[in-house]
């Protein structure tokens, strides 16, 4: 009989670095998502299960503060500098705010289900730190 694969713990910073690339917090090695935000069924590497792995509203939050600061903070120095008109700042503003989404959302998903896995937060059986 073959001993099954020992995955080492892992610490905060590994699993939200491993998030952050969307790969597998146990293996390190597979995808997380099957989609662009659709969270796989099992990773293609490990086979670790993500069907408990619900993290819903949860990055969404975070995500809206950051791009939120980073906007305002943009919009503000523009506006108190050039004084652009109205229709100036949605057409610079707008694009961003989709291209920051598109960008960050992923990765701090990502992010939540490492965490998730990390703490087993989730419905699954197993041992703390995902083995």
């Amino acid at each position: 009989m073959s001993e099954p694969h020992q995955f080492p713990e892992r610490t905060s910073r590994e699993l939200m670095s491993l998030g952050l690339k969307g790969r597998c917090p146990r293996c390190g090695a597979g995808s997380i998502f099957s989609g662009y935000l659709k969270i796989a069924e099992a990773c293609p590497v490990c086979k670790l299960g993500f069907g408990g792995h619900d993290v819903g509203d949860g990055p969404v939050v975070p995500a809206m503060l950051l791009i939120g600061a980073i906007v305002v903070g943009l919009a503000l120095y523009v506006e108190l500098t050039w004084e652009p008109a109205l229709w100036v700042h949605l057409v610079m503003w707008l694009p961003m705010v989709v291209a920051l989404v598109l960008m960050i959302l992923p990765r701090i998903k990502g992010i939540a289900v490492a965490l998730q896995h990390g703490y087993r937060s989730t419905e699954e059986e197993g041992r703390i730190g995902g083995h």
